[in-house]
C-alpha cells in the first residue's frame, strides 16, 4: 500500500486538501501523513527538524511518495521565495537537498491567472465574480490589513457564506491539483 506524505504550510491547507482527497475518493486516512509547518519559510528550510522525521519514514519504507504544497505569495513581500517561479525554485532546491526528488511532487497555491497569492486566492479564483466581489467588499470595509488576518478572514467568510460542500471542485482551476493528487495515490 502506498503511503503518502503531504507537506503543507498550515491547518487550512490540510483541511482543504483532505476535503478534495475525500471528494475524489482517492485515499483512506491511514494512507496519508500530513507534515504541517507554521509558515512557508519553515517549510522551505531543508534543515528543519520535521524533515528528519520525514527522511526516517522514507528510509524505513513507511512513505513512498511525497507532495509539497505551498503558497506562491508575492514577489513584493519576499523577493527570494515569493511569487510562483521563486517558490518553484525553492521547492526544487528543497527536494534536491532532501534527496527525495524521485518520490516527490509539488503544487503551488495561487490565483492561476496572476500566479500570485495563496490558498485563499486560489479558492477565490473558483467562484463567480459577484461572490468574489462580495468578499472583497467586506475586506475593504473591515480594514483588516495584515496578511494573516486577511487570509483567515477570507477562509472564515468563505466557509460561512458557502455551506458544505464548500468548494466548486468541478471548476477548471481544480484540474491541475486533481491530477497531482490522483497521480500521488496511484
Amino acid at each position: 500500500m502506498v503511503k503518502v506524505a503531504i507537506v503543507c504550510e498550515g491547518k487550512n491547507d490540510r483541511d482543504f486538501l483532505q476535503a478534495l482527497i475525500s471528494h475524489l475518493g482517492l485515499a483512506v486516512v491511514n494512507r496519508i501523513i500530513f507534515y504541517i509547518f507554521r509558515c512557508k519559510s519553515e517549510l522551505l528550510n531543508p534543515d528543519h527538524d520535521r524533515y528528519l522525521d520525514l527522511k526516517l519514514e522514507i528510509e524505513a519504507g513507511q512513505i513512498t511518495k511525497t507532495l509539497f504544497v505551498v503558497d506562491a505569495d508575492n514577489v513584493k513581500s519576499d523577493a527570494i521565495k515569493g511569487g510562483y517561479e521563486n517558490t518553484q525554485e525553492a521547492l526544487d532546491f528543497l527536494m534536491a537537498k532532501l534527496n527525495i526528488t524521485t518520490i516527490s511532487q509539488s503544487h503551488i497555491f495561487c490565483d492561476p491567472e496572476t500566479k500570485l497569492g495563496y490558498l485563499e486566492s486560489f479558492i477565490l479564483s473558483t467562484i463567480s465574480e459577484a461572490e468574489k466581489n462580495c468578499i472583497e467588499r467586506f475586506l475593504d470595509c473591515s480594514q483588516f490589513h495584515s496578511k494573516e488576518s486577511h487570509k483567515d478572514i477570507i477562509n472564515k467568510l468563505y466557509n460561512i457564506a458557502y455551506p458544505p460542500p464548500h468548494y466548486n471542485f468541478s471548476h477548471p482551476n481544480f484540474e491541475p491539483l486533481k491530477a497531482v493528487l490522483t497521480q500521488l495515490f496511484t
